[in-house]
């Protein structure tokens, strides 16, 4: 027995020796050396970069820019919004055509029961036919004509202003679509890459243990985490196909159509100051550019109230024509046997008192004014907060994103020494496994947060009411 112990401890070394070399031959295969710190830029490529396997069999390729032009031009609720602007370009003209007076035409025929008699003398057909023709020009209504166009001209306006809102609020859903389904795709790549980790271990793991150098619990720790990873994988894939999905919809595509979207979670730095971007947001975001109208429609509603202060003139011509016949040429009881006849004059009407109708109607619409006006200012604020808390959204993620790349650069390295450790017999299988879910969650929150710089861009963006399909900031 005293001879087998120096041979025992001879077979202990080398095995040992051998564990070790193989543990650093595969940790190099596998996850090579430790990559030195690299510039916020490059931060993308401390995480893998997923390419999809529809890729290959896809119908369409896009890229973010592509899909923000698709949606805007085939997307249902900016067709419906376009539709919206044409109606109320037609709600322009139908005002401009109040300024001219209106031309009412009659034609009829009358029958009767008696010649109509002047005393015994006939003054008039029993069989009556009648043609006249009507034109009430409007010549000044308190400025109520004028005031009504003005006011569907601006109701024109803040329609188109709310017709960009609407492609605005569409390129932010499409943008976040996209860049969450980029998202998911990541952290699929990802926890493939921690199935296979998980597998490699598991079979170091097995072989050992059918030497008898490690315990069965070793055995099923690890199927028991390569089961929960393999689980996750599968709901990362199932998010996935429901972020596809939605952006389909997005674009107006069929749910199950094969679309590459194709792109890549990048940082991309900002350079814009707070007070630039609120200065941009004054000039451009389509909500506030809706308030003005408001509150300049409010102002015309005002002017239509006042007009019943004023008189109501309007000139007048008429003619009529009556005959025995359809075609009213003649007349036999009239001057000369003429059918027709014609007049000319002015009309004015004024509704002097009311019980204070009017002047309660100016108030209500003074008051409305000073209401709207309140409501405008809140928008402003609402729309600089909006821009201030994306700006801080921004800057965490940023953060976040340089944090990231060293806890992934640390966690790899981690994983290679602890896997290394453990194949050379000098460490437990619980240290392996808890490296490798560092790994995995250092991976995981690099990605979420370069998902959260470019999902915060694209509503910084929207806050400004600024279109950038590409998300570019050069």
């Amino acid at each position: 027995m005293k001879r087998n112990v120096p041979f025992l401890l001879v077979l202990i070394f080398m095995l040992s020796s051998v564990s070790f070399a193989y543990a650093q031959e595969q940790g190099e295969k596998t996850l090579g050396e430790a990559k030195a710190p690299v510039s916020m830029e490059e931060a993308t490529t401390q995480v893998p970069q997923a390419v999809t396997d529809d890729a290959v069999d896809a119908e369409m390729k896009l890229t973010l820019e592509e899909c923000v032009k698709l949606g805007l031009k085939q997307n249902p609720s900016i067709i419906a919004a376009r539709k919206d602007l044409l109606a109320a370009e037609s709600d322009v003209k139908r005002q401009r055509g109040a300024f001219g007076g209106p031309v009412t035409a009659k034609y009829g025929y009358t029958h009767y029961d008696d010649v109509p008699r002047s005393g015994d003398t006939p003054a008039g057909y029993q069989d009556q036919w009648a043609f006249s023709i009507n034109v009430s020009q409007p010549v000044f209504k308190g400025f109520e004509l004028l005031s009504k166009y003005q006011k569907t001209k601006l109701q024109r306006a803040s329609t188109e202003a709310s017709l960009y809102n609407a492609e605005l609020t569409l390129i932010s859903n499409i943008q976040t679509s996209f860049l969450t389904l980029l998202q998911g795709r990541m952290e699929v790549k990802s926890k493939q890459d921690s199935v296979a980790r998980l597998k490699s271990q598991l079979d170091v793991i097995q072989a050992f243990y059918q030497v008898g150098l490690r315990p069965r619990v070793d055995v099923l720790q690890a199927e028991v985490e390569l089961a929960t990873a393999e689980q996750d994988l599968l709901i990362a894939k199932n998010t996935v196909d429901s972020r596809a999905a939605r952006l389909n919809t997005l674009l107006n595509l069929p749910l199950e159509k094969k679309v590459d979207y194709s792109g890549e979670l990048t940082y991309m730095p900002f350079s814009m100051t707070l007070d630039q971007c609120i200065d941009k947001a004054d000039k451009g975001r389509p909500d506030l550019k809706i308030a003005r109208k408001a509150v300049e429609i409010s102002e015309e509603d005002v002017t239509i109230a006042e007009s019943g202060f004023y008189p109501d003139i309007t000139a007048d011509f008429n003619y009529s024509s009556d005959g025995d016949d359809p075609s009213v040429s003649s007349n036999k009881f009239n001057y000369r046997n003429r059918p027709d006849s014609w007049n000319i004059g002015a009309n004015l009407n004024w509704e002097v008192f009311s019980w204070g109708q009017t002047y309660y109607d100016t108030k209500r619409a003074e008051d409305n004014v000073k209401k709207i006006k309140a409501e405008f200012d809140n928008t402003r604020l609402e729309a600089s907060y909006e821009i201030k808390d994306q700006l801080l959204s921004l800057k965490a993620a940023a953060d976040r994103i340089g944090v990231g790349r060293k806890s992934v650069e640390a966690g790899r390295e981690g994983y290679r020494m602890a896997m290394a450790r453990y194949q050379a017999q000098v460490s437990t299988n619980n240290e392996v496994l808890n490296a490798q879910s560092r790994l995995s969650d250092s991976e995981a929150q690099l990605i979420q947060a370069l998902s959260d710089y470019q999902v915060a861009l694209a509503k910084l963006y929207v806050a400004m009411g600024d279109m950038n399909p590409s998300l570019k900031t050069n």
